[in-house]
């Protein structure tokens, strides 16, 4: 016990994840985002909450920079593991750092499969995320596809309660299409359901060959289990950004400089200004100077 205390040790029984936790970490940093949160919490609860599950969690994430698909990680992270990101079984893949060549990437295979089978191994509750998938090489990550599929076991390790993210930018704009036709009709953006984009998204991502997931045998045969769409942040989403980072530097919430920050952000389209063309990804550098 005290060697797990000092160390961690990979949890066997664990109470987590706790569901209202999980709600309210999503409600107080992720803002905007009603299809997100819903998604994010009925599929980790479920999943974690099944003792027998078919096959790992797959979650795709998608949308503009700063709409919040880092933050969702980092609060699934933290809401299973208590060191979160820091975690020894928590695994983060950054396209550009970790597989920059694309003349190596076969390399690139087989080290990620070595790093996989390794790691769930020690652990089988492991979390790896996958972050600017956007960037990575056309089908470096189908060297996963196993580790996904409907297998009991590979070589004696099952890969059943591991949980895969992947983060990214692809498909914004398919996402931002629906949200702006939903805007120019008079429509709530919370009248925008999955099934209104989890479709469109997953074609066009499997289509874009800058996605990282290019005709890729991850949704070829249906191994990932939601395309989750991050909407493009309004001018009101903004405002409850700025407020949570002075809240979370400890300093009173002044409306003034709140809205100092907001108006020094930029909105697209040109005419219309409805979504800030950064999320909330600048908020912190522009509060600085405030």
């Amino acid at each position: 016990r005290l060697y797990c205390v000092l160390l961690e040790c990979c949890p066997e029984a664990d109470p987590r994840p706790d569901a209202a936790a999980l709600q309210l970490a999503l409600d107080e940093k992720l803002f905007g985002q009603h299809l997100a949160t819903e998604v994010i919490l009925k599929a980790v609860t479920g999943f974690v909450n099944n003792p027998n599950p078919k096959k790992p969690l797959a979650l795709s994430l998608h949308g503009w920079a700063g709409t919040g698909k880092n933050f969702v990680s980092k609060i699934v992270a933290e809401n299973l593991y208590k060191a979160g990101l820091s975690s020894r079984f928590v695994h983060l893949f950054v396209s550009t750092l970790h597989f920059p060549h694309e003349h190596q990437v076969q390399l690139y295979k087989d080290q990620l499969q070595k790093w996989i089978r390794g790691n769930v191994s020690a652990c089988a509750k492991s979390i790896f995320i996958f972050d600017e998938m956007d960037k990575l090489h056309p089908g470096l990550i189908d060297a996963i596809k196993p580790f996904l599929d409907y297998y009991e076991q590979i070589d004696g390790v099952s890969y059943r309660k591991v949980i895969f993210i992947f983060l990214s930018n692809a498909g914004g704009d398919l996402i931002t299409k629906v949200a702006l036709d939903f805007w120019r009709k008079g429509r709530e953006r919370e009248e925008i359901r999955l099934k209104d984009l989890e479709e469109v998204l997953s074609l066009g991502v499997f289509n874009n060959r800058n996605s990282g997931l290019w005709h890729s045998s991850l949704i070829d045969r249906n191994l990932i289990d939601y395309f989750v769409p991050f909407l493009p942040l309004e001018y009101k989403h903004v405002k409850m950004c700025i407020r949570a980072e002075m809240k979370s530097r400890g300093s009173p919430v002044d409306d003034e400089i709140v809205q100092k920050v907001a108006d020094e952000m930029t909105f697209f389209p040109k005419d219309e200004r409805i979504y800030s063309d950064k999320g909330c990804k600048t908020v912190q550098t522009k509060l600085d100077f405030c």
